[in-house]
């Protein structure tokens, strides 16, 4: 059985992907920050919930120490605070966790990824390839991650690990929760998407679960959006 390690995975679209890649077979641990988002994650066969703080060097190491193998790392340990992030202190600590957090990840995973000839999916955003004037730092580690994406992709082929990056658009999480209540705001999003409507956590999931199988093997160092096309307009 193939073993995936999901940062973030305890919510949002970090649950979704584990949910997805659960249900095709993976064992996967599902990492949130805090023993509350850890109890909160919802119940589900193949998905082990753990507390881990991507910005701690001990924490991550003790963690990827545990592991006899893995297959698959999925970077979706995030945080986003609209309106703040022109303060440094807090520009700092959102780099930390979306940036810095995915390095961090990715390099304490290498050897066990290099010895199954595994794969990582960074998550980017629509906010890789435009900017966010409410979120600078969110912006500015998101076009990081895709930056990043690409650099390990060239690094690291020759160890047999490919690594890709999905780029979400507005998907339904708890995290959007108020944009989608805001009637305006909504129609703003939703008018500028050809789709006309959010995406659900588990389309993500379905394209990472993608990326990291064996119908995949020649794809590396792409930033995909899953975004019902809104950054094509």
């Amino acid at each position: 059985m193939k073993r995936a390690l999901v940062t973030g995975g305890t919510g949002g679209i970090g649950f979704g992907v584990a949910s997805v890649l659960a249900a095709a077979g993976w064992s996967v641990i599902a990492t949130g920050v805090s023993e509350a988002e850890v109890a909160a994650c919802p119940g589900a066969p193949g998905i082990e919930p753990r507390r881990l703080d991507v910005t701690d060097d001990g924490a991550v190491a003790a963690l990827v120490a545990g592991l006899d193998r893995l297959d698959g790392l999925v970077n979706c340990a995030g945080t986003l605070l609209r309106g703040q992030e022109y303060d440094l202190a807090v520009f700092e600590k959102v780099i930390a966790v979306n940036l810095t957090g995915t390095m961090r990840m990715c390099l304490a995973c290498h050897p066990l990824l290099a010895a199954s000839g595994g794969a990582i999916v960074n998550t980017a955003s629509m906010l890789s390839f435009f900017g966010g004037p409410l979120v600078p730092a969110y912006s500015a580690s998101k076009g990081g991650v895709a930056q990043l994406t690409k650099a390990l992709a060239g690094k690291w082929a020759a160890d047999g690990i490919r690594v890709n990056a999905v780029a979400p658009g507005w998907i339904e999480t708890g995290m959007t929760a108020g944009l989608r209540e805001d009637r305006a705001r909504e129609a703003a999003i939703l008018g500028r998407t050809p789709q006309g409507r959010w995406g659900q956590p588990a389309e993500v999931g379905e394209l990472v679960a993608w990326l990291l199988g064996d119908k995949a093997t020649f794809v590396t160092g792409t930033v995909m959006p899953v975004d019902g096309g809104y950054a094509a307009m």
